[in-house]
């Protein structure tokens, strides 16, 4: 069964920050950190989801979705991050994961959407390499509640992004500015993903992927091309798929973290590869000695209210590509993320942009990629990270201070699509 759905994630929707005994995470310190979010907004309400989820469950079983794929809060379920387990927590997702049986949609959670437990990110976090033994505990035990009706897992959502916004540059949480050393949470993150991987299969998972932000590299020079597509791409692609790092000596680095064995967990088979896409990346040589290349930007394409520029055939590229180079040793693709932030009601410009990235997805099918789930990213405006309130990547627009749901024209667009297949 092609899998069509929608997707979300904890922190940006559900709200209720300090109810039922929820623990703080990196994003409840960052967010309320003065100058870290726009406007200083903070996801302590989002769309209230938490309360409301059965109105949104609602709207997903009008729209026709067959899947949905959202993400646990690690903090809600066990609020240090190791140790007890928050009680009230799991019995949330087990009414969310119940309510989605109940409609006939697929559950698919992720299990990390960066709202990693403060508790962990006091004692390192990703930097660490202990939270990636605690990320396995974390999956076993959300396993072993849910995994009775969940049978497919995402472990992680973007750890290149997770890494590079949160640890390298600060502007997501953690906030740190660490550059190059921080490449250490490339690895823990993965070697969390492959220990996760062994705890959902012990449960008797049948579905197990991760969810990497991939994107086409458009490339003026060549080495600088090569250099972006490896920390951006290949990073995270090619443990996971291959069982080996790419070559950094273009970042005058080695990835001394890694011992003995890790790369065999890393590389354990998945079910598939969740392929997050937006935009494809422009990138030309270096013009300072911080990076081995500069991203030139991409004109000429429509953009939309944050600025991306709208490039349907890129995914097709990208799904093509990812064939190409990992050949047979690519599983099946998941497009687990694609959507575009506009305020309207009346929202045609995502209806055009939902319509050119499907067609691309088709025809990325016709060259022989085994595509096997899309997912619109979003079900609902919400908490956009350091954008706070203010970019709205919703099929449903929410009025944040009401909470009121009003479906957009893409939504009715959307259901009228799947109506059709």
């Amino acid at each position: 069964m092609f899998l069509w759905g929608t997707a979300t994630a904890a922190y940006q929707i559900e709200g209720a920050a300090d109810e039922d005994g929820r623990g703080a995470s990196i994003w409840d310190t960052f967010a309320r950190q003065p100058g870290r979010t726009r406007d200083g907004h903070t996801g302590d309400v989002a769309c209230d989801h938490y309360h409301r989820w059965p109105e949104d469950l609602a709207l997903m079983s009008d729209l026709g979705v067959n899947a949905y794929r959202f993400s646990l809060s690690w903090p809600r379920i066990q609020p240090e991050g190791s140790g007890p387990v928050n009680p009230k927590g799991l019995d949330f997702y087990d009414r969310l994961v119940d309510g989605l049986c109940e409609r006939g949609i697929t559950p698919l959670p992720t299990l990390f959407h960066w709202d990693l437990p403060q508790a962990l990110e006091d004692g390192g976090g990703w930097l660490n390499r202990d939270t990636s033994h605690r990320f396995a505990d974390y999956a076993a035990t959300v396993a072993e509640r849910l995994g009775d009706r969940v049978r497919g897992w995402i472990t992680l959502n973007e750890p290149f992004v997770h890494m590079v916004f949160g640890y390298a540059m600060g502007v997501h949480a953690p906030g740190h500015t660490l550059m190059l050393d921080a490449l250490p949470v490339a690895h823990h993150q993965l070697l969390g993903h492959g220990l996760a991987v062994g705890a959902l299969r012990a449960a008797g998972a049948e579905r197990v992927l991760i969810t990497n932000n991939c994107t086409p590299v458009w490339a003026e020079d060549a080495a600088a091309g090569d250099a972006y597509d490896i920390l951006h791409n290949r990073l995270f692609n090619d443990p996971v798929l291959l069982g080996s790092y790419p070559d950094l000596s273009a970042y005058g680095v080695t990835l001394d973290c890694v011992r003995e064995g890790d790369l065999e967990i890393i590389s354990a088979p998945l079910d598939g590869l969740g392929v997050n896409y937006y935009n494809p990346t422009r990138i030309g040589a270096p013009t300072d000695d911080s990076l081995p290349w500069t991203d030139l930007g991409i004109t000429g394409y429509p953009t939309t209210a944050f600025g991306w520029p709208v490039v349907p055939d890129g995914l097709r590229e990208l799904l093509v590509g990812l064939r190409a180079r990992y050949g047979d040793a690519l599983p099946p693709v998941y497009v687990t993320e694609n959507g575009c932030s506009y305020p309207e009601l009346d929202d045609q410009a995502r209806v055009d942009f939902l319509d050119g990235h499907l067609a691309a997805l088709r025809a990325a099918q016709d060259e022989g990629v085994d595509v096997r789930g899309y997912f619109v990213w979003s079900l609902l405006d919400n908490f956009e990270w350091a954008e706070g309130y203010h970019q709205r990547f919703g099929l449903v627009h929410v009025d944040f201070p009401t909470g009121r749901r009003t479906p957009r024209a893409s939504y009715h667009w959307y259901k009228d699509f799947l109506a059709r297949q």
